[in-house]
């Protein structure tokens, strides 16, 4: 049984009819499916899962949590999307599962995950995936940076705070840690909207760094003005960090800008100089460099006007670093790739549109999708460790979506790719590529570490 439409342009009409054999979009994430297998990423969401389900009918919960992460991955960007793959069962033999749930199993799922259950649950995931990151000789750009995720309902944590693009309205501010070099996040926290962006930082890095395997590096330590706090430097110091953190633009600094005297010249536009003070309640004198940049007609400068010096913008930053301005100044102009991995995780992996009214239903959701950035990044790097980084969305596209059908052979499935979207000749490539991968050996972890995580103490 067929029937017929008439297409846009041209006379001849097109039959179309139903058929019983399973297609798929998204033949194309066989790479992916191989990779995940290759780290045994099943096999470690089992063992690190903190509850297991008793009804004989009910889905293992490692299997839905890999269903959501694969909704992220091909774009869902809401709990109601995941729905656009249950039809899918071509998909789903992809998978090596029988049934994929549906949204209210999703959203029971991280129903279940409460504090503690996520300490138990993620922080060692976290552990393993990031151990699995080649570690750069001279040690990692550590960014700190947080945004805002608006929010409309009365859910936990959600409260009026800073928030530019909705002035009064109720959102959550989360907080994030990204290994520069390796486009990987180390951490994230899910946090309430009226917090400040400073606001428990320094128990966030003692987590951050407690994740990374025994032997890695800071290399440098960046972040913008909403982190500039007495109590954080202290820390940073402390733990004998290099850092380079904007300084807010309070009157005792701008004072000590406008009354320098020497700089200098990087261009016709910046010229450089530095001071050292003693903030008003800080134990301790340090380091501020100063960026000066001449005002331009259609150019908008990124520094603070000085009403004492007209005719040119201020960037201020403070650091207990030793080489000369102009370095410093371009080495923390290398912390907007934060802002890119931010930007992408918020419209191309939606990490903001999964919110439930509990929070640590929520921040779970969160930590999911960080997990499933992580993912994508560890998985270029198998493919092609020194090409350069694409974007999840370009993932998407170039990859993972591409037309197949599932269909039997000797009683065994087999997956008919579409040579319209590259076919075999494209993705064995790949699936080479991921078999070919050495996986670094993961550095001992600190056994003080170790215990720590098994008294439930960090």
């Amino acid at each position: 049984m067929h029937s017929k439409f008439h297409p846009i342009f041209g006379s001849s009409q097109v039959q179309f009819r139903s058929t019983a054999k399973a297609v798929t979009p998204f033949g194309g994430l066989v790479s992916l499916i191989e990779f995940f297998d290759r780290i045994g990423l099943a096999e470690q969401l089992q063992k690190a899962m903190p509850f297991q389900l008793r009804s004989p009918n009910a889905i293992p919960p490692a299997q839905t949590l890999m269903a959501f992460l694969f909704s992220v991955v091909v774009g869902a960007s809401r709990f109601a999307h995941t729905d656009w793959l249950r039809s899918d069962k071509a998909l789903h033999a992809m998978l090596g599962i029988s049934r994929f749930p549906g949204t209210d199993t999703i959203r029971n799922l991280f129903g279940r995950f409460t504090q503690g259950k996520i300490q138990a649950f993620w922080r060692p995931l976290w552990i393993w995936i990031v151990s699995m990151f080649s570690a750069p000789p001279e040690g990692f750009s550590l960014d700190l940076d947080s945004t805002i995720f608006q929010r409309s309902g009365h859910q936990e944590g959600a409260a009026k705070g800073y928030n530019p693009h909705r002035p009064g309205r109720k959102s959550h501010h989360p907080l994030l840690a990204v290994l520069a070099e390796a486009q990987c996040i180390l951490h994230g926290w899910l946090r309430s909207g009226n917090t400040s962006a400073s606001r428990g930082i320094s128990e966030f890095l003692k987590e951050a760094l407690a994740l990374m395997p025994a032997g890695w590096k800071i290399r440098t330590v960046r972040a913008d003005s909403g982190f500039f706090a007495e109590p954080l430097l202290e820390f940073l110091e402390s733990c004998r960090l290099p850092y380079v953190i904007v300084a807010r633009m309070s009157a005792n600094i701008k004072r000590h800008a406008t009354a320098l005297c020497h700089w200098t010249p990087i261009d016709e536009i910046y010229a450089v100089s530095e001071f050292t003070t003693q903030l008003m309640g800080w134990k301790v004198a340090r380091r501020f460099i100063v960026v000066r940049e001449r005002v331009r007609e259609g150019k908008s400068p990124l520094g603070r006007k000085l009403i004492d010096v007209p005719g040119y913008t201020f960037r201020i930053f403070v650091t207990n670093r030793s080489e000369d301005a102009l370095t410093l100044w371009r080495d923390y102009n290398q912390r907007a790739i934060i802002e890119q991995r931010i930007e992408e995780l918020k419209a191309e992996l939606n990490v903001d549109g999964f919110c439930m009214k509990n929070f640590y239903a929520t921040e779970s959701a969160f930590l999911s999708v960080l997990f499933t950035f992580n993912l994508l990044s560890l998985y270029q790097k198998a493919l092609q460790p020194d090409a350069p980084y694409r974007q999840p969305a370009t993932l998407r596209m170039t990859v993972f979506l591409g037309g197949a059908i599932l269909g039997r052979a000797a009683r065994k499935p087999v997956l008919h790719l579409s040579d319209a979207w590259g076919g075999f000749e494209k993705h064995n490539p790949l699936i080479e590529a991921i078999l070919r991968w050495v996986i670094p050996t993961s550095p001992k972890l600190d056994p003080a570490f170790c215990v720590a995580v098994a008294e439930g103490g960090f």
